[in-house]
């Protein structure tokens, strides 16, 4: 396949609700409910994601889109507008958590625990229901790092402008949260964590 082929393909899947973008900008009613429809179930996964409230997660998805919806027209299709939309989400998530003025705590703050020195044979499950669960455990600031890395695919520099933190507290942010998440699975696994 040419190079030329290769790229007007992936032009194509990336613009693929090109036609209801430009019908929502003309404030078409029934187009903004098609887009609602296509991606507020994955925007909504991002809210819940990092306000761990459901209701504040609907709030922010709502708004999100509201924010969403009034800056179409800057929309310009260089890049594809599930990730255009998503960085909407994250700020939006991210300006109601600072307007709240939440502190990054670091967990080894908010809860010690010395794992017993004996191993289990069985290892602890990694599962996407158990790490989400488990992130449900962590603090405000973590659980936002852990997600915006690794659930959402930011860079920690990316994440240092997003938070207004350094690039060097999102990377201890992060390895704080993925010991926890460890933790707690563990604590699950042997028995050693009440729920």
């Amino acid at each position: 396949m040419s190079l030329k082929l290769k790229a007007n393909k992936l032009g194509k899947k990336e613009h693929i609700h090109k036609s209801i973008i430009e019908a929502c900008k003309k404030g078409k009613d029934k187009a903004r409910y098609e887009l609602y429809q296509l991606y507020s179930k994955a925007m909504f996964n991002v809210c819940y994601r990092m306000m761990n409230n459901r209701e504040e997660a609907e709030d922010m998805l709502q708004e999100a889109f509201t924010q969403a919806f009034m800056k179409l027209d800057s929309f310009r299709y260089e890049s594809n507008f599930g990730a255009w939309l998503k960085r909407i989400v994250v700020n939006t998530c991210i300006n109601a958590i600072n307007k709240k003025k939440v502190e990054l705590t670091y967990c080894e703050e908010i809860y010690h625990h010395q794992l017993p020195e004996e191993k289990d044979e069985t290892e602890v499950q990694f599962t996407v229901a158990n790490v989400t669960k488990a992130m449900e455990e962590l603090p405000k600031g973590g659980r936002m790092v852990f997600s915006l890395y690794l659930l959402e695919g930011y860079d920690h520099v990316e994440i240092a402008q997003i938070m207004g933190i350094t690039e060097s507290t999102s990377k201890s942010q992060f390895m704080r949260a993925k010991r926890r998440i460890i933790e707690i699975l563990n604590e699950q696994k042997t028995g050693y964590y009440e729920n």
